[in-house]
């Protein structure tokens, strides 16, 4: 008990990609943008108005919440998601990653043959 009462209470929230549970501070909070649009808002200072989901900022978990069609079931049929895959992969589609060859991708120098 004296555990619990030296670290304080810490908000817990479920991620709607992984359905695993973290703390409010791991986690991105998102909200339906509202008026009648389907877009889904990266609310970064978790102040905004309206109900929220919670995911964890990784693309897996985005993924994740994509197929499993989390974000129109959590918050109220908002399913454009083209702002959280922004906020999480700036200038990147979603898509995965080449695999590493081991191999690099430019001589090094001096070896050009």
């Amino acid at each position: 008990m004296a555990e619990l009462l030296e670290r304080g209470h810490v908000p817990v929230r479920t991620c709607i990609g992984c359905r695993k549970r973290g703390s409010r501070s791991e986690l991105l909070r998102l909200v339906a943008q509202g008026g009648g649009s389907s877009a889904v808002l990266v609310d970064i200072r978790r102040r905004m108005a309206g109900r929220g989901a919670w995911l964890h900022p990784s693309e897996k978990c985005l993924a994740l919440a994509i197929k499993r069609r989390a974000f129109g079931r959590a918050l109220a049929g908002a399913t454009e998601t083209s702002a959280v895959e922004r906020h999480l992969m700036p200038g990147t589609p979603l898509v995965e990653a080449p695999v590493a060859t081991g191999k690099p991708s430019k001589p090094e120098s001096g070896s050009e043959i």
